[in-house]
């Protein structure tokens, strides 16, 4: 968002994405779901949305998600390849009529108080598939559980406006 811009992100992504047309599917361990209740927050955010999964057990990333499980077993969840896999399943998953979602965004992470799988609390990946690649983000948060949950929402939504804008534009028919 540029100095002085005073548009909502979130509003904005809801906006950018049904004007293009695009769908958004969203795979959450970490967030919990705060993810897709920040896209619900947005008055007709259902013209872009098609779903979310929250895979909070590892289990569920390989079965829903179709995460391999020899990564899992061999990295545990947080990790970046995991995110991208979870990323690419709920395209998938959640497609629509057939179409899979144009837009998905995955979070998983520690959120602490303890470390999980050899990671510190605030170890977080971010996935965003948009125009058939996959971007992933890796950030070191700082704060507690709640502080650094509510971050990874902040900067997924600001991921998934990095990849839409890098997506040619079209308008929705």
């Amino acid at each position: 968002m540029a100095a002085g811009d005073s548009v909502d992100p979130t509003a904005r992504l809801v906006a950018e994405s049904t004007r293009r047309g695009l769908r958004i599917a969203i795979a959450e361990s970490l967030t919990g779901g705060a993810l897709a209740a920040e896209l619900v927050r947005i008055p007709g955010a259902s013209k872009t949305l098609s779903g979310a999964v929250v895979a909070y057990d590892t289990a569920v990333k390989r079965s829903v998600l179709g995460v391999d499980g020899a990564l899992l077993a061999r990295e545990g969840a947080v990790h970046a390849e995991v995110a991208s896999q979870m990323a690419l399943g709920v395209a998938r998953v959640l497609a629509v009529e057939g179409r899979p979602a144009e837009l998905a965004i995955a979070t998983t992470g520690v959120a602490g108080p303890d470390p999980q799988d050899g990671r510190p609390p605030g170890t977080v990946f971010i996935a965003v598939l948009a125009g058939g690649e996959v971007e992933v983000t890796a950030l070191h948060l700082d704060g507690d559980r709640a502080a650094i949950r509510a971050a990874t929402v902040r900067a997924a939504v600001a991921a998934c406006l990095v990849a839409l804008e890098k997506l040619p534009d079209r308008v929705a028919e």
